[in-house]
């Protein structure tokens, strides 16, 4: 999980947005459709990431059994996991690494409700002994 060359970009993540919000494998045309108003691209250029996707390992699909031209995809890797490689790309690519200035330059830009306060004082605590 370590290799940038898996990051989803921009346009990707996207699609892999509307493939993890769905309850089970989505074909192209199905992709193609719940992106409509969302990004500015044509049914092949979509396909094309799509099959980007898939190269790097973040998608995989199965071939209609009815028609072969067909394929219902799925996702690889969750959103969680997704999420945390961006996080620790975002830490080396603008902070050197250091995961704690990253994370103290974004605590210092957002005002955070008590609740929030709250559930980030539960991760930290939850992450404490994690290193040991």
């Amino acid at each position: 999980m370590e290799n940038e060359n898996i990051m989803p970009s921009e346009s990707e993540w996207l699609i892999m947005e509307i493939i993890w919000e769905s309850d089970g494998p989505l074909t192209s045309a199905e992709v193609i459709h719940k992106l409509q108003g969302k990004l500015n691209m044509t049914p092949k250029m979509i396909r094309v990431l799509m099959n980007r996707l898939c190269q790097k390992k973040l998608l995989c699909y199965t071939v209609d059994e009815r028609d072969a031209r067909v394929y219902h995809y799925s996702a690889l890797r969750t959103k969680e996991e997704c999420l945390k490689m961006k996080s620790k790309k975002f830490a080396d690519s603008y902070f050197s690494g250091n995961q704690a200035t990253a994370i103290a330059s974004l605590l210092q830009s957002i005002a955070f409700t008590d609740e929030q306060i709250s559930e980030l004082e539960a991760i930290l605590e939850k992450s404490k002994g994690k290193n040991k």
